[in-house]
């Protein structure tokens, strides 16, 4: 099954291009990466997926359903940004999704509580930056959403919690569901990712399969990267 096809998105605000021409698709039980530098457009397609910016023109679907209110219930978003209040305590963050989202699945938060060390009494404001980002993976991972997307999800962390955090994403993907992932750091995501697509000036510049990119042109995601944004 099509889990999201994107058609020719273009977004455009006053005197720019933010995307100009996007088009992909992603299949379910993959889990993909969206790569490219800042202001390359990753985050303005992110959030368009999630139903929080709309395209100027062009199509885009979530399971086959063109976007739209309904559609938003298919995807889990995590932004690159804090979205919790700092006085929020753990417990009370998986509380509050419970309520607003009709298939987040508390007894996998508390699994992934445990597995990123994160206790139910601590406050949002208390977290390291590092403990904020597991939390807010182990929040968006507890829904049981057809698409998952990650926003940077290992910005700024240390190397111990982008261990975590990336044991967390291969252990509780599901192949009923597939996974959108950006982010700067190509290496961390070497052997995560099953798709690989490299967003310059607004567009797709290259895409593919990852073993096949390696098998038939021999470089790594990262050495990929280095050759498109070179240019």
């Amino acid at each position: 099954m099509t889990i999201l096809n994107a058609e020719g998105v273009v977004k455009r605000y006053p005197g720019k291009f933010a995307l100009n021409g996007l088009t992909m698709t992603l299949e379910e039980g993959r889990i993909a990466g969206l790569f490219g530098p800042n202001g390359s457009g990753k985050t303005t397609f992110l959030r368009m997926v999630a139903g929080l910016a709309h395209p100027t023109r062009g199509k885009l679907a979530i399971c086959g359903e063109p976007m739209g209110w309904r559609t938003r219930a298919h995807v889990a978003y995590l932004p690159d940004s804090d979205f919790l209040l700092d006085w929020m305590r753990v417990r009370e963050a998986g509380k509050i999704y419970a309520r607003l989202y009709d298939d987040f699945d508390g007894r996998r938060y508390e699994k992934l509580l445990e597995f990123m060390q994160l206790e139910p009494g601590q406050t949002f404001k208390s977290l390291s930056r590092g403990m904020r980002e597991k939390l807010g993976l182990a929040l968006t991972l507890s829904r049981r959403a057809r698409l998952i997307v990650l926003d940077e999800p290992l910005g700024g962390v240390d190397p111990i919690a982008r261990e975590q955090i990336l044991g967390a994403i291969i252990r509780e993907f599901r192949a009923d569901s597939s996974m959108l992932i950006t982010s700067h750091l190509i290496r961390e995501f070497e052997t995560v990712v099953d798709e690989a697509f490299y967003l310059k000036d607004g567009r797709i510049a290259l895409s593919g399969d990852t073993e096949t990119l390696r098998e038939q042109r021999g470089k790594s995601l990262d050495e990929f990267y280095r050759e498109v944004f070179a240019q």
